[in-house]
């Protein structure tokens, strides 16, 4: 693997200088910014862990619209946290959540210092520094991947960023970097300039207000770090989805509260669990995307004369009210698609 050399002393007071002052210029106004409501950032972090940001704000809005406080959110069933992240996926974050909020209501009030707020279900490094820092004005470096790679770049980091070594030596500059003063505001800042200027493929240097700073934009190699483990192909799999109706509503079945995936979820059936089950016509085809897998699912429309226990019929008018899985979605956007195009 291949190594950087020490980190050049950086120009610490400068560089907070030009960032911040391009934040405050730069900033794109999503909700979460306009709060130092602890609750509501905490929220923001855990579902822009893996969602984009402009995927994540319908959903922060709504959950927020159900869940408005900390003890609503301890005290929610299960299905109703699970059908507010529906979509958004990993949902071990929405069942954290609700772990570290009946902690919070056991302790009393939110926790307001580093350590403590690292101790909840669902909070890491990354997000007990956010929180921190942007709530509570305490001066922790928040290493999200846009700082992340913001950092390789500024320092021309040549080791692999997945590498334990690696993160040290770029949480150490990060340390240096962050201003005391205005700890949230400077994470949010270099977070921000990683996702709109220090982008992955294609870095817009000519617009970066650090560009005289970044040893890598010196060096040429902007484009080279910073530099990953070679991601495995993605395996491709074949599946089929079943419609079945009658009059007290579509087929479906729950997954098990022991699942590792996806528990406490509704699915549509699978040919496999049904016997002596008729497919009929196709409906539609979609792709859907989990980890390192790619499905291709075709829908069709089908009738079983024996429906198996564990499976239930719900009304077609009340399916926005369980948490159904996001593929389970797609092939019902199929059929409402169909039937819309025969009309």
């Amino acid at each position: 693997m291949a190594t950087s050399p020490p980190h050049p002393a950086l120009p610490v007071r400068t560089i907070r200088r030009l960032l911040l002052a391009w934040y405050s210029e730069n900033q794109r106004a999503l909700p979460w910014r306009r709060t130092r409501d602890p609750y509501r950032i905490w929220i923001s972090e855990i579902m822009l862990q893996q969602t984009r940001v402009a995927a994540a704000i319908g959903y922060y809005q709504r959950f927020l619209e159900r869940f408005p406080s900390i003890p609503e959110l301890a005290s929610a069933p299960e299905q109703d946290l699970l059908t507010a992240w529906a979509g958004l996926g990993y949902y071990a974050r929405v069942r954290n959540l609700q772990k570290a909020a009946k902690k919070i209501v056991e302790l009393g009030s939110f926790p307001r210092d580093y350590h403590s707020l690292r101790a909840l279900a669902g909070i890491g490094d990354y997000t007990a520094a956010a929180i921190a820092s942007i709530a509570f004005d305490l001066p922790h470096a928040a290493l999200d991947g846009n700082a992340i790679r913001v950092l390789s770049r500024l320092t021309a980091e040549r080791g692999n960023v997945a590498s334990t070594p690696v993160r040290k030596r770029l949480r150490a500059v990060a340390d240096r970097l962050v201003d005391p003063k205005l700890p949230g505001q400077f994470n949010q800042a270099w977070m921000e300039l990683g996702a709109v200027v220090c982008l992955p493929k294609e870095p817009q240097c000519s617009i970066c207000p650090l560009k005289s700073h970044c040893a890598a934009h010196r060096l040429g190699c902007e484009h080279e770090v910073p530099l990953k483990a070679v991601r495995t192909s993605p395996m491709e799999i074949q599946k089929q989805l079943l419609i079945i109706r009658k009059a007290a509503g579509i087929l479906v079945w729950q997954r098990e509260t022991e699942s590792r995936r996806l528990a406490g979820f509704w699915e549509l059936p699978e040919p496999a669990q049904l016997p002596r089950v008729n497919i009929g016509a196709r409906i539609g085809v979609f792709r859907h995307t989990i980890v390192n897998t790619n499905y291709s699912f075709h829908v069709h429309h089908a009738s079983a004369r024996n429906v198996p226990k564990g499976f239930r019929w719900l009304p077609a008018h009340r399916l926005n009210e369980f948490p159904l899985s996001t593929a389970a979605k797609k092939a019902l956007a199929c059929l409402k698609k169909c039937e819309s195009d025969r009309r």
